[in-house]
C-alpha cells in the first residue's frame, strides 16, 4: 500500500478518536448542567424542585467514574442547608 493510505488511515482513526473525546468530555458536565439548573431553581424560590435537581445532579457525580470533590461537596452542602430551611419554614407554618 502507498504511503498516503496510511496517512489517510491515521487521520481518519484521529478524528474518530476526537470525536469520542469530544462525546464523554460532553458527557461529564452533566453534574455541572444540573446543578446550574438547581441553583436557577432555588433562587428563584422554587426550593422543592431545587432540592430534587440537587439529589440528581449529587446521583450523576456518584456515578461518573472521575469524581469532582469540590463539585459533590457543594452539593452535599447545599442539600442539607435547604432541607433545614425548607424543615424550618414547614415549622413555622405549624
Amino acid at each position: 500500500m502507498p504511503f498516503y493510505y496510511y496517512l489517510f488511515l491515521t487521520v481518519l482513526l484521529s478524528f474518530i478518536a476526537f470525536l469520542i473525546l469530544f462525546y464523554i468530555q460532553r458527557r461529564k458536565d452533566i453534574p455541572l448542567e444540573l446543578f446550574l439548573e438547581a441553583l436557577r431553581n432555588e433562587n428563584n424560590g422554587h426550593l422543592e424542585a431545587a432540592v430534587i435537581t440537587y439529589e440528581s445532579a449529587l446521583d450523576e457525580v456518584k456515578k461518573n467514574r472521575f469524581r469532582s470533590g469540590n463539585l459533590e461537596n457543594k452539593i452535599i452542602g447545599k442539600l442539607k442547608l435547604l432541607r433545614a430551611y425548607i424543615e424550618y419554614e414547614n415549622h413555622l407554618r405549624r
